[in-house]
């Protein structure tokens, strides 16, 4: 280690803390997958190179050790190509960050950079026909407490297409139910987009809202979806609830928070909304991100061709009125 290096623990601890969390201003979840790689990259420098973690240091990492740490990933712990990809990026910003910090290590960290993410095929989305989904939204019993709030945090989930972190992180401040009536969202790298509300969905918020006294100045910061000790849902409380209701469904495989979103998207793809609009309503950066909508849906692809239809398709000639034609097959297999 060089004299006036600081150590791989001051930078990993900085570039988590002071760096992603401070100076890019990254949400808490994108930093806890960024720790886990580091955890990963230290779990498998002790296994695989005898290295334990207080002897690791900026040398260590180096090109190859990156390199085999990926195809551990890959063939020892079974991740998926998106996955390794998604914990490169994060080594990949490690290393930004390294050379801009201590240029010494430029060569080091180029070396590292250079290393390329694998191509994957990309999935077309799961999602629900329009039937399915209102069925499964009518499930909740509103007769029973908790079927009023499950009713509104379903119908919230579909309408807003919200990724489930954002859903559990809203607080009664987040809602506008008034004319027009949003809800704003925070999503990856803390951007905040407004989205427009169904009359239903508004219904349904205001009565469980008023029924558990959210609408009050001191409970405006409070988890809006929360479970019976008041703490706010997770994830995978959110999940509970979807797969509580699904189980009771003819609807194969497993649904996801995500599967809302989809569904969302697929359906305003289906009545031809503009994707501008729907790129804004979902947060993505990138309207190709938005267009793989567009590429799953069959539906959408049929009436395209039917609208080239006839102009374009070759006319295909009945053979069966040309007597020259038929004289000839009639000789086939005649001649000696």
């Amino acid at each position: 280690m060089k004299t006036n290096d600081k150590g791989f623990p001051y930078y990993v601890s900085t570039f988590l803390t002071s760096y992603l969390a401070g100076q890019r201003n990254h949400s808490t979840n994108t930093i806890r997958s960024y720790r886990d790689t580091f955890v990963l990259l230290l779990q498998y420098l002790s296994d695989n190179k005898n290295i334990s973690p207080n002897r690791v240091n900026i040398n260590t990492v180096t090109k190859e050790t990156v390199k085999d740490f990926l195809k551990w990933l890959e063939e020892e712990r079974g991740c998926s190509i998106s996955t390794r990809n998604q914990r490169l990026a994060a080594i990949h910003a490690f290393f930004r960050y390294i050379q801009s910090e201590n240029p010494e290590y430029m060569f080091q960290c180029q070396q590292i950079l250079s290393i390329s993410s694998k191509k994957t095929c990309h999935k077309l989305p799961v999602y629900l026909e329009v039937d399915e989904m209102k069925m499964l939204l009518e499930q909740p019993k509103l007769a029973l407490r908790s079927g009023r709030r499950d009713a509104a945090l379903l119908s919230l989930l579909y309408d807003s297409g919200a990724r489930v972190q954002e859903l559990a992180d809203l607080t009664p401040r987040s809602l506008r139910l008034t004319e027009p009536a949003c809800v704003t969202l925070v999503g990856k790298g803390r951007k905040t987009r407004c989205v427009p509300l169904m009359n239903n969905t508004v219904k349904l918020l205001e009565l469980y809202i008023q029924e558990n006294h959210l609408e009050s100045m001191e409970n405006l910061d409070h988890p809006l979806f929360f479970n019976c000790h008041g703490k706010k849902l997770t994830r995978q409380g959110i999940s509970y609830i979807i797969d509580k209701y699904v189980n009771s469904m003819d609807i194969s495989g497993k649904i996801t928070p995500h599967h809302f979103r989809h569904s969302k998207a697929m359906h305003l793809t289906q009545a031809d909304v503009n994707p501008v609009y729907i790129r804004d309503i979902l947060g993505h950066v990138d309207i190709q991100t938005t267009s793989i909508y567009s590429k799953a849906d069959l539906n959408m692809k049929r009436k395209a061709l039917e609208k080239i239809g006839d102009n374009v398709s070759p006319k295909v000639p009945d053979w069966t009125t040309d007597n020259n034609l038929l004289d000839f097959l009639k000789t086939i297999g005649t001649s000696k």
